[in-house]
């Protein structure tokens, strides 16, 4: 497994998002997955406070166990816990990190990220939080999610200015089907040395190659039921790009999600990505598809197709 860096951590190519932890699997479901995602070299385990309502932490936690020191363990906080709190006031940063420290059973966190901007609370002030979480070894680096150009920027100059934490990743969305995070900000990661963490990479599934064009989505899968993520992923626009994205893979013996993994390793500034995983044959399928090393032809028609969509 090929390893990238994240400020000071080397992350595998391939990591494990934890969000169907406390969801979609159980304790011992989790388990089975995590020890596959170890046995496989991933070393890069992303979760949060809010997945799972908060047993995404839990479970990994409990599955990883002795082994908890060999690998990267990236959270989130901010985002609403009931009976917890929200946001990114300094004092509720330390009051999330300790409590996520509980749940996941270690004494450090090794990315510890802001889910989401918040409006009411200045950068200055959360920076400053965590840059004593940093100082005090409870938290090794820092990250951001969902920051734009602009506050990628602003953090780049508070962390300077006070000589203090930076953060070293930022983790938006980005996929084949979801492009938004080319206007800027993998071109601001790329220049500052910030890795870039796409979520979504499997544009919820419909990158998987789960989805027939014109049929209905499998039960069982996140796309399977109505709701605001399936009326959003399964318009006809996405579902006909992706049947054509599916026929270039095949066309060169590969399927879509190993189309979907290797475009996104190929932009330079994603340093790992972070897809879920509900068994060990999508541990093997998701390690598996990182293998392809897409040429500047396969690019460059990649390209075109997307383009022409």
């Amino acid at each position: 497994m090929e390893n990238r860096r994240i400020g000071s951590l080397a992350v595998s190519a391939v990591g494990l998002g934890c969000n169907n932890f406390g969801i979609r699997l159980d304790a011992e479901r989790t388990a089975r997955v995590v020890h596959a995602a170890l046995d496989r070299g991933i070393n890069f385990f992303d979760t949060a406070d809010v997945y799972g309502g908060t047993h995404s932490e839990e479970f990994l936690g409990r599955a990883l166990g002795a082994r908890r020191s060999s690998i990267v363990l990236a959270t989130k906080f901010g985002l609403p816990v009931e009976g917890q709190g929200k946001g990114a006031r300094p004092e509720y940063v330390k009051l999330a990190l300790e409590a996520s420290l509980r749940r996941l059973g270690t004494d450090y966190v090794d990315l510890y990220q802001l889910h989401r901007p918040d409006a009411d609370v200045p950068l200055a002030d959360t920076l400053g939080a965590l840059d004593d979480l940093v100082r005090a070894g409870k938290v090794r680096e820092i990250g951001s999610s969902n920051f734009s150009v602009a506050q990628i920027t602003e953090a780049e100059d508070l962390s300077a200015t006070k000589r203090a934490a930076r953060f070293v990743s930022v983790q938006n969305e980005y996929s084949l089907l979801e492009r938004s995070a080319e206007q800027g900000v993998l071109e601001a990661c790329a220049s500052r040395g910030i890795g870039f963490l796409p979520y979504f990479p499997l544009a919820s599934g419909l990158l998987s190659g789960k989805y027939a064009a014109g049929g209905a989505a499998p039960a069982g899968t996140r796309l399977g039921a109505p709701g605001a993520l399936t009326d959003r992923f399964l318009s006809p626009r996405n579902v006909a790009l992706a049947e054509k994205l599916k026929q270039f893979a095949e066309a060169r013996r590969h399927s879509l999600l190993e189309l979907a993994f290797s475009w996104l390793l190929a932009r330079p500034a994603v340093a790992s990505v972070i897809a879920g995983a509900t068994s060990p044959e999508q541990i093997d399928a998701n390690v598996a598809a990182a293998a392809w090393q897409l040429s500047a032809a396969d690019l460059a028609e990649v390209e075109r197709l997307l383009a022409a969509a």
